[in-house]
């Protein structure tokens, strides 16, 4: 039995020229006059410019169609979509583990590591995971917390309290610097 690869098609977001459906559609474009033209007249006059009749708005009756280069209108979509998607907001999440029997070194130098994470303006995640019968010393874990959460504070401020959260206890910090490590004013 033979295998069968099918290749991906690429659907183009936009009807262009021939594979537009309308009879009629609304040409908007800066070097045609604007108006109601048949499809294949609209075609014939891109094709007279060298461009391409592109279908912008295909909910509209009838059809907003741009007479463009279609190649470059693709690849300023595709510049627009990356320079908003580069000025998205990305939130990363940092996460430290701590034993409920965590010593006092050990604590130091995760806080450490906690103090360079929320200067980058990055969040924070502490947890003590329970393993065991260790679950019994739920208050150590939640001493172990509170103590680095108080340590934390002048670079971070307290998301969570700590919470139990089936063999976790969790607790969550924000930075209060900026993503360009320049600390934001506090107001109270």
């Amino acid at each position: 039995m033979k295998k069968q690869f099918f290749k991906k098609q690429n659907k183009e977001p936009f009807r262009i020229n021939s594979r537009i459906t309308a009879l009629e559609v609304r040409i908007v474009s800066d070097n045609v006059k604007l108006g109601i033209y048949k499809t294949n007249s609209a075609i014939e006059i891109a094709k007279q410019k060298g461009l391409d009749l592109v279908e912008i708005s295909s909910s509209a009756i009838p059809p907003i169609c741009k007479i463009i280069d279609y190649s470059k209108f693709k690849y300023d979509q595709k510049k627009k979509e990356k320079s908003i998607k580069s000025k998205s907001n990305k939130v990363i999440l940092k996460e430290i583990r701590f034993g409920p029997n965590t010593n006092d070194h050990d604590l130091n130098f995760k806080l450490n590591n906690a103090i360079k994470f929320l200067k980058n303006g990055l969040k924070l995640k502490a947890y003590v995971q329970f393993k065991g019968r260790s679950i019994v010393f739920k208050e150590r874990g939640e001493l172990i917390l509170l103590k680095f959460a108080q340590s934390l504070k002048k670079y971070g401020k307290l998301d969570q309290l700590p919470k139990l959260d089936g063999r976790r206890m969790v607790l969550t910090l924000s930075s209060l610097y900026s993503k360009k490590s320049k600390k934001v004013e506090n107001k109270n």
